[in-house]
């Protein structure tokens, strides 16, 4: 048991200045594997060295993806480790022997936390889903799945599910995605209105988007150049404003 504090300090490194220079690095597979377990930050800054470990080691996790999916809560996209999570999740999900049911639980809950998300994380996640349905097409029935729920108490997918296979993603439809295209923030609507065309095959590219920060939007927002309108002005006269108003002989708008 190690405090909380010593875990996140010592997983952040252990990828990069640790496991590279142990001549038998699977004598952290126990250590990682547990720490995995732990949930929350913990788990997240588990996921490089797991990584590295499933990779190039043969490192066998019978629950890796259930345990991956049970990360997915709403703080998923407040976090300051946003950016490493979804770099390696999206590692994860990028084999094409992934069942259709797998990626698209995945793809339900991100959509159903991606209602309450910040616009900077909305910006990064639709684009990641985008390239979900690129890599894995059996899973396109979720956008063109026609008559969709009429609420959110009809949809047969279940949120509280921590096995992806009994979730019922696949019988769903992303109606959460729909919403977003009347989100308050131009950008986030324009991204989400992708998924109303045939998506294109070549992937998205959201490195650039991964620490996308409301700093940044905020500045990008502000440094826009103002767009003159004409507008057609006509000076009210009387008490309507109508040009043969009978009032107008009577009032003035002195």
């Amino acid at each position: 048991q190690l405090p909380t504090g010593l875990y996140k300090k010592v997983l952040v490194i252990l990828h990069d200045c640790v496991l590279p220079y142990m001549n038998e690095p699977t004598l952290m597979m126990d250590f990682l594997t547990v720490a995995y377990g732990i949930g929350g930050a913990i788990s997240l800054l588990a996921l490089n060295g797991l990584f590295i470990l499933i990779h190039q080691h043969n490192l066998e996790y019978p629950d890796f993806y259930k345990k991956l999916y049970s990360l997915l809560d709403p703080s998923i996209y407040h976090v300051k480790y946003r950016a490493r999570f979804f770099h390696l999740t999206d590692l994860f999900l990028s084999s094409s022997h992934l069942p259709a049911y797998l990626v698209a639980a995945f793809i339900k809950r991100l959509a159903r936390l991606a209602l309450t998300a910040p616009p900077e994380a909305l910006l990064m996640v639709i684009p990641f889903i985008c390239n979900l349905f690129r890599r894995h097409p059996a899973c396109r029935v979720l956008v063109h799945r026609p008559g969709g729920p009429a609420d959110m108490s009809e949809d047969p997918y279940v949120m509280e599910e921590e096995e992806p296979s009994k979730s019922r993603a696949l019988e769903s439809s992303l109606w959460e995605i729909q919403s977003l295209q009347s989100h308050y923030h131009p950008d986030v609507a324009k991204a989400a209105a992708v998924l109303n065309q045939s998506l294109s095959e070549m992937e998205d590219d959201i490195s650039g988007l991964l620490e996308l920060s409301n700093y940044e939007l905020f500045d990008k927002e502000v440094k826009k150049k103002a767009v003159d309108v004409p507008l057609e002005f006509e000076q009210v006269r009387g008490l309507f404003g109508k040009k043969n108003d009978i009032f107008a002989e009577h009032f003035s708008l002195d």
